[in-house]
């Protein structure tokens, strides 16, 4: 007997199937007895290839850890002779519930909704996978919640649901960003995208679970958001619910909170009312297509206010919400709009490598040899930074006041700049918001600050303080003050009064460095104001316009000889005249003396938020 084999039970369990009888020749790892134990079958395999003696359980039977199941006699198993396996017999087919699911991915795809997709295109629009797909490097998005329907089952049809509100209208999941510039843990990004082509992208009770769930990863795992934000607003058909209002969602604060957490880009294309224009006013940055509409009521909501029958298009046009502050960046269709979103992104993914830069002499010839005539700081800030890497923001609004991203060899900053041509340069009210809100994005995110100082001061006048001046202008010190990037002045050409310590985070000591080029003039107040000021009485004393005119330009000029850079350089009030061809060295070599900032991945949350205005 010593060549018999005991197959016994690994396990306690009940025979559910006895695969073999006396005489039948098994494989190794064949089939002897399936036991059921704990409601899960548990196949008992033969531990070598051999004919069986005997049986020794029978089905129904319950047997014991270490019982005899049956015995084997080790032989060789021959050829084509069935080994009692368990394996399906078609071991190609796919299994069933794997089908079942493969068929609902494709059903939801774009290729799967050909209708849908079609409409969309006829529309000139892209779909929200095909947005996705630009923005995320290629095979790195992974979908959340794609089997997701809509809370409508009550009204609804399963099969009608499944075809019509696949994802419930709103696409999630996180992928990655520019993935050939940066690691992924600087690639990694968390996306939403409204589908337009489901219940017209409202918000739904679904997709509120799904945005929360998402929201909650992203503050977890510090992830930046792209959000495309098309669609209707709150969905009142949902039924399979217990809500009453919804002002319980905990969607809209959850967003919020990750405002100065993390970087949120918004992008919008079509109509975005409601809800949807809520999450997108909360977004650091909103790209928008020209023939975009977006307003925090839609045309339901404000017939049903009373006020009024508007169709889509006269609401919120981006022609008025690109003058008025709320559009940052203007695109030319949702290819642009991605392409702008991957751009915008990648000043808060790091410093890139295989930067260029304009030959700087340059520089020296960029102003006017006139002092009183209008000058260029785009086309400063254009020659002072790495070539092609000025992204300007909400260049619409307040145009006095300039406020990029761009690059310093290489390394991502942001810039500041007074623009002559609106104002005189003088910081208004809607400027000085602008300024403010934009040193707290970069703050909140490690970019240092480069001030670019042109300007005659704060605007003052009757009409000015009616738009509240003292507050808004105010923002710029508060904010000034609070920052801890590095800050660095270059006064081009006037900087004056309170407008140009503004400029400098509130003081000109208060950057890490103040130059300023040899056509800088600094002073309490503009020169020819001063003058007529301070020498009233003497230009007043003087009867001929011709001679008053003299002594007035006489009285400037010595304004301006006091005043010049060279001379405030004298008292150290700056800390160097330099040649505008070393600019760019010597900022790139200020920044690089100090420390660098920490990744804000890898650091605390510094700012509670960023303002949305």
């Amino acid at each position: 007997m010593s060549d018999v084999v005991a197959v016994r039970s690994p396990i306690v369990g009940t025979v559910v199937r006895v695969a073999v009888g006396p005489g039948d020749v098994v494989a190794e790892e064949g089939t002897i007895v399936v036991l059921e134990s704990m409601k899960m079958e548990h196949p008992v395999r033969a531990p070598a290839a051999g004919r069986v003696r005997a049986v020794a359980v029978a089905v129904g039977q319950t047997v014991q850890a270490g019982d005899a199941l049956a015995e084997l006699e080790p032989t060789a198993f021959p050829a084509g002779v069935d080994s009692g396996s368990s394996v399906d017999d078609d071991e190609g087919s796919t299994r069933p519930e794997l089908a079942e699911l493969l068929a609902r991915r494709a059903a939801i795809s774009d290729e799967g909704r050909p209708g849908a997709t079609a409409r969309r295109h006829e529309r000139g629009r892209r779909t929200a996978r095909e947005n996705i797909a630009d923005l995320c490097d290629e095979g790195t998005f992974d979908e959340t919640g794609s089997l997701v329907i809509a809370a409508q089952r009550g009204r609804r049809a399963l099969t009608d649901l499944l075809e019509r509100t696949p994802a419930d209208g709103l696409v999630t999941g996180i992928g990655r960003v520019n993935g050939a510039l940066f690691p992924p843990e600087r690639s990694a990004c968390a996306v939403l995208a409204y589908d337009y082509t489901v219940l017209a992208g409202t918000q739904g009770h679904m997709n509120h679970r799904k945005k929360d769930r998402l929201f909650e990863l992203v503050e977890r795992m510090r992830l930046p958001v792209v959000l495309f934000a098309e669609g209707g607003g709150g969905r009142p058909g949902d039924t399979d619910t217990t809500t009453v209002t919804g002002l319980d969602v905990m969607t809209f604060a959850r967003f919020g909170r990750l405002s100065g957490l993390v970087p949120l880009v918004g992008v919008v294309a079509g109509y975005c009312f409601a809800g949807n224009a809520a999450l997108l006013g909360c977004c650091d940055v909103i790209i928008a297509t020209a023939d975009a509409n977006i307003g925090m009521g839609g045309p339901a909501m404000i017939e049903g206010g009373g006020l009024g029958t508007f169709a889509p298009g006269a609401i919120g046009p981006v022609a008025e919400q690109r003058a008025n502050g709320v559009v940052d960046l203007v695109a030319e269709d949702e290819a642009h709009a991605v392409a702008l979103a991957k751009r915008y992104l990648s000043y808060f993914q790091g410093a890139v490598d295989g930067w260029e830069a304009a030959e700087q002499s340059a520089l020296r010839a960029v102003l006017p040899r006139n002092r009183l005539e209008v000058a260029d700081m785009r086309a400063v800030a254009a020659l002072l930074c790495d070539t092609g890497s000025v992204l300007e923001l909400r260049p619409d609004f307040a145009p006095g006041m300039i406020t990029a991203l761009a690059r310093l060899e290489g390394r991502p900053v942001g810039v500041l700049a007074n623009d002559s041509r609106h104002l005189a340069g003088a910081i208004d009210a809607p400027g000085a918001d602008k300024a403010a809100r934009f040193v707290q994005l970069c703050d909140a995110f490690d970019l240092p600050i480069v001030s670019l100082v042109d300007t005659p001061g704060f605007m003052v006048g009757p009409e000015a303080e009616r738009t509240a001046l003292v507050r808004h202008v105010s923002r710029m010190f508060v904010a000034g003050a609070s920052v801890t990037v590095p800050w660095c002045a270059v006064v081009v050409r006037r900087a004056y009064g309170l407008g140009a310590q503004a400029m400098a985070g509130g003081s000109l000591m208060a950057p890490l460095v103040t130059l300023a080029w040899p056509s800088g003039e600094l002073g309490g107040m503009g020169l020819e104001g001063a003058v007529e000021l301070g020498f009233r009485r003497e230009l007043e004393a003087v009867d001929d316009p011709a001679e008053r005119q003299a002594l007035f330009d006489k009285l400037v000029q010595a304004a301006y000889d006091h005043g010049r850079a060279m001379n405030v350089a004298s008292v150290f009030e700056v800390d160097e005249v330099i040649d505008p061809a070393e600019t760019r060295a010597r900022l790139a070599a200020t920044l690089d003396a100090g420390p660098a900032p920490p990744y804000w991945r890898d650091r605390p949350r510094k700012r509670p938020n960023v303002d949305t205005w």
